[in-house]
């Protein structure tokens, strides 16, 4: 008896010990949080730059003790911009790597092929670029937020901008997929209420996504009844269509330019002074039109890290980690669905101000930023913004009802 008791105090203590062991070992483990972008091809620069805005945030947190007293680590996949890799990346980060959480995501239609996935693998996810409103709308769930300006928010302040331009023909030029036409269908609609006179022509144009030419939809359109145009087109396809709309004489052409993402830095950084003046072009954050201690801070950290402004993606994907911050915290945990339920209606500040995750949908109420197309920035080489137009996100925003969403 007296060894068979020895044997199990014995299993015992070494079980304590085992636990305790993997208690204190689990205390310090990172917080994993997996990023899906996309990382090659004409619209890598995206990617490159949501990984800066999201090293800085992480560099931050790290050096302040990180979230819940463990430092956060990160982990990125290449979406290759297809929606089936996005998925096949975001089960691995999951069930293979382990993360916490999930941020990214640059193309609409990638967003709306892995939204649908997120219920399945319990952890939240903060698309920081995907503008397409049916992710925080008809394809909603409790675990998808959205920390950056949707399509119909940019849109409803697109036709508040083209509100007060001449242009009576409207013709639109836009990827042929999610974002180029549902950006052509809120923006068509929303000017209509407007200003019911505008004429919304039929003859619209819809390249492929990483098409190489596009002279053809520039000259159609400088061959057209139109007087204004939106171009929704964004990424390496907008430098290349600038490029080429400059060698076609496109700009020479009386027309209003209404370019839905063209003050992204990376585009603007990319084309230098071929970004002509004096055409209207919206971001979802401009480095220089929030006047807070935040974004002043983040500014700075940005150009002396990489010897330029920030760009919006940039921007979200920064505050997107600070948001994870705030809801584990509130949460006390990392799990999932725990950490889900803290971001709904979590509001904080950002260097674009103070954010808010809308309740009823999980979409960031956020401000759009149109301008027109200015002087060279002396010391950034990209175009200026003047006329600057901050629209606040509430008044932007659809209802609720409008949205679809059913939580």
């Amino acid at each position: 008896m007296k060894n068979i008791c020895t044997k199990k105090t014995l299993v015992a203590m070494t079980a304590a010990t085992m636990i305790g062991a993997a208690g204190t070992s689990y205390a310090e483990e990172p917080i994993r949080i997996g990023g899906i972008y996309i990382l090659s091809g004409s619209a890598a620069t995206y990617g490159e730059f949501a990984q800066r805005g999201i090293n800085l945030a992480v560099d931050e947190i790290n050096a302040s003790g990180g979230i819940l007293g463990r430092q956060i680590e990160m982990e990125y996949e290449d979406s290759q911009g297809k929606a089936s890799v996005a998925i096949q990346a975001a089960r691995k980060l999951v069930y293979s790597s382990g993360v916490d959480a999930l941020v990214g995501l640059d193309s609409s239609g990638v967003a709306q092929g892995l939204v649908p996935t997120m219920p399945e693998l319990q952890k939240p996810l903060i698309i920081t670029h995907a503008a397409t409103p049916d992710v925080t709308g008809k394809l909603c769930n409790p675990f998808t937020y959205r920390i950056s300006v949707n399509v119909a928010q940019n849109m409803k302040a697109a036709a508040l901008v083209a509100e007060k331009l001449d242009a009576t023909n409207w013709t639109t030029i836009g990827p042929d997929y999610a974002f180029g036409h549902q950006s052509w269908e809120f923006f068509g609609n929303y000017l209509k209420d407007i200003k019911p006179d505008v004429n919304l022509m039929s003859e619209t144009n819809f390249p492929r996504f990483g098409a190489e030419d596009f002279t053809p939809f520039i000259d159609r359109v400088m061959n057209s009844d139109a007087d204004g145009v939106l171009i929704s087109v964004w990424g390496g396809d907008l430098v290349n269509f600038v490029r080429q709309a400059n060698n076609r004489g496109f700009f020479d052409k009386d027309l209003e330019l209404l370019f839905t993402v063209g003050a992204a830095t990376e585009v603007l950084s990319a084309l230098g002074d071929e970004m002509p003046e004096g055409v209207h072009l919206s971001t979802r954050y401009w480095y220089d039109a929030y006047d807070n201690d935040i974004n002043a801070a983040f500014v700075k950290a940005y150009v002396d890290a990489y010897d330029g402004p920030p760009s919006y993606n940039a921007e979200g994907a920064y505050a997107a980690i600070y948001a994870y911050k705030k809801a584990m915290e509130a949460a006390g945990t990392t799990d999932g669905p725990a950490v889900a339920k803290a971001l709904s209606g979590l509001s904080m500040e950002a260097p674009n101000g103070t954010v808010m995750f809308r309740k009823a949908d999980n979409q960031a109420m956020v401000s759009p930023n149109w301008g027109v197309s200015g002087p060279m920035h002396p010391e950034y080489a990209i175009r200026t913004l003047t006329n600057l137009q901050i629209f606040d996100g509430e008044e932007v925003a659809r209802s609720i009802e409008e949205t679809g969403c059913k939580l």
